[in-house]
């Protein structure tokens, strides 16, 4: 029977004490990685990030990392933008076409065909 989550499904979310609760019982019990994810649920690659994580930063080491997203998200939520709202939209939107641009690619349109110059 093959592990990890169901097709189709989401990646299970762990909170720091979670993690921290499973790495400790691994080291105060003496278990082997291996009989510790299985019991938890989760991967030996991930138990041994985990656990030096731990190791090497402690409970900091656990935190899950803030992804940056979408940078025009915000604005683009928004029906009705101040002229301030409007000028940091275009702003950003220029930036991203010039880093585009600088890696080698031409955007058409509203960005969503992207060819890569020859």
């Amino acid at each position: 029977m093959p592990s990890g989550r169901p097709k189709g499904g989401t990646n299970k979310y762990w909170l720091p004490e979670e993690k921290e609760k499973i790495v400790l019982y691994h080291i105060e019990n003496e278990i082997g990685m291996d009989k510790c994810a299985k019991k938890f649920g989760i991967s030996r690659a991930q138990m041994f990030n985990w656990v030096s994580s731990y190791r090497n930063k402690g409970i900091e080491g656990l935190k899950n990392k803030k992804k940056p997203g979408n940078p025009l998200s915000k604005y683009s939520s928004k029906k009705n933008l101040s002229e301030m709202e409007k000028l940091q939209y275009e702003n950003m939107k220029l930036r991203i076409e010039n880093e585009r641009l600088k890696k080698g690619y031409l955007v058409k349109g509203d960005g969503s065909i992207v060819a890569f110059k020859k």
